[in-house]
């Protein structure tokens, strides 16, 4: 049977949230308009998909096996529309560059500029994404390539290395870390750190608050960052501290008059990279990466250095 459209990406959005109410809210539809919408379904498909308590809804037993078959075929349509949408680009000659935090031109204005008298027939078109999400593909969502600290592998996605920065401590001046000149690990590990969201890859979010040298979890605040703009806001308010590559520190403490930077001098490097998806490797992102590689050859600032703690 023809599905009505949207009826899949509803009926999985409210499996997932557990609530017509927050799935509404995430879909950007009234509660009503949703609740009949899987009404419509179950009665279309002659099955009850899920129970309706007081807090919330379950699913049904005939409902656990639908959803199944309903994410791979929203994940599908997702793919497809995504993969239209770079096609479209690469006839366009634009390229879909994701950053995390500031705008690259901020950090790499002469790489920038270098590849656009190379090549001046492709434009870049920027877009601000969150610390990286699981897995790998969904998180570059609609981008064609991003940089980042090395997110978690991902066999829908390549990874080109382009340096290794030392990690650098950023703590609010008033914290007594802030006023040393170098820190040692055993300075810093025991500290509190700015907590992360539960949503941000966990392997990822923990390099930043140092657990690749502790072992273990790190004591964390309350907070829930999701990009550098939300652990920012946390150092202003925060007896605590993050890590960031040397590169991002040097950024942030220019415009945050609040926060210092203090090396790390002991502690596994950062290692920045360019990532893109598989199936839109296009011969315009081909140009960047060898591009980049020539920049990450000559040990020179690569293209795309910007990157969020």
């Amino acid at each position: 049977m023809p599905f009505r459209r949207g009826q899949l990406r509803y009926f999985v959005t409210v499996a997932e949230e557990g609530q017509i109410t927050s799935a509404a809210a995430r879909l950007q539809i009234a509660q009503s308009a949703l609740s009949q919408a899987i009404t419509r379904l179950e009665s279309d498909l002659g099955i009850a998909l899920l129970e309706r308590r007081p807090r919330g809804v379950t699913l049904t037993a005939a409902g656990e096996r639908f959803l199944h078959k309903a994410q791979a075929a929203v994940a599908a349509e997702t793919d497809a529309a995504r993969t239209a949408r770079s096609l479209a680009r690469v006839a366009e000659g634009t390229i879909e560059f994701g950053f995390v935090g500031s705008p690259p031109g901020l950090d790499s204005p002469v790489a920038l500029e270098a590849f656009a008298a190379a090549h001046p027939s492709i434009d870049i078109r920027y877009r601000e994404l969150p610390f990286p999400l699981m897995p790998t593909t969904s998180w570059l969502s609609d981008v064609d390539v991003a940089v980042c600290h090395l997110p978690p592998a991902d066999d829908g996605v390549w990874v080109q290395a382009l340096r290794r920065e030392p990690r650098i401590v950023l703590a609010p001046k008033r914290h007594p870390l802030a006023r040393r000149d170098e820190l040692a690990l055993s300075d810093a590990i025991d500290q509190t750190f700015i907590g992360f969201h539960p949503s941000i890859e966990p392997t990822w979010a923990g390099f930043w608050s140092l657990d690749d040298h502790r072992g273990s979890r790190a004591r964390m605040t309350v907070d829930r960052a999701a990009n550098p703009q939300e652990v920012l806001a946390a150092l202003a308010v925060r007896r605590a501290i993050t890590t960031v590559p040397s590169s991002v520190a040097a950024m942030i403490v220019s415009l945050a008059t609040g926060v210092a930077a203090v090396p790390l001098r002991d502690a596994e490097p950062a290692e920045i990279v360019l990532v893109g998806h598989e199936d839109r490797c296009n011969p315009l992102v081909e140009a960047l990466r060898s591009f980049a590689r020539g920049f990450a050859r000559d040990g020179a600032t690569a293209v795309t250095a910007v990157h969020g703690p």
